[in-house]
């Protein structure tokens, strides 16, 4: 996957953490974010959002984050683009699910939002080598 990262469609059912994630994306990283509070929305969006990186959170009502990510990799535009959790299920049995589903990393939660940015860089530049 050639390029830098520059665009994150980003799935989280929790609105005071997307605010956050969404400033600190835009002002820290200086990302463009396509924002969506459900994995309806993301398949929805997903066609259109032209993403690099898609970053889901793993529990969310309705379609949770894995079966976002089934339905994401059935979207042609979406079908191959990279994905990363970010949950609060991290345990090693959780992280080897995730990444079985094929998700290219896992990022905690609570994490540092200071620090969100500076990771989907490196994340992406592990999936770029």
């Amino acid at each position: 996957m050639p390029g830098e990262l520059k665009r994150i469609l980003y799935v989280e059912d929790d609105a005071d953490i997307r605010t956050i994630v969404v400033m600190v994306l835009d002002a820290v990283g200086g990302f463009s974010v396509v924002t969506c509070s459900s994995g309806e929305e993301a398949v929805q969006a997903a066609p259109g959002a032209n993403a690099d990186l898609i970053l889901l959170d793993g529990a969310m009502p309705g379609m949770d984050g894995p079966a976002t990510l089934k339905a994401l990799r059935e979207i042609p535009a979406t079908a191959h683009t990279p994905a990363v959790f970010i949950t609060a299920s991290v345990q090693p049995s959780d992280v080897r699910y995730f990444r079985s589903l094929g998700a290219v990393d896992v990022i905690a939660k609570p994490f540092d939002p200071m620090t969100l940015s500076a990771q989907l860089r490196e994340i992406w530049q592990r999936c770029s080598d």
